[in-house]
């Protein structure tokens, strides 16, 4: 997925007002501070997914036989791949029906 700067700043300023909020949550730096650190954990974790689709977009094309982008044979090979490198990295995926 992709997002602008504006948007991921956005998300930012909303995450970093639902902590604020929260009474179970105490700030040890400023609130400045907390959100340049989310808008960092944003872009990290964009940059992760981004390459997670660059790899497994690298499988399907490697395939013997060309599979068309959004043919349902493309999709079960998407999502197969996509699970696999999650998996890779230690995160646990949940596919969606």
């Amino acid at each position: 997925m992709r997002l602008s700067r504006e948007k991921i700043v956005r998300l930012s300023h909303v995450i970093t007002d639902v902590l604020v909020a929260s009474d179970d949550v105490e700030f040890i730096e400023d609130r400045t501070t907390i959100r340049q650190n989310i808008v960092e954990i944003l872009q990290d974790l964009l940059k992760e997914e981004e390459q997670i689709e660059t790899a497994v977009r690298a499988k399907i094309t490697s395939q013997k036989k060309e599979i068309a982008e959004g043919s349902e044979e493309w999709d079960v090979l998407y999502r197969k791949y996509y699970a696999d490198e999650m998996r890779r990295l230690g995160i646990v995926h949940q596919q969606h029906p």
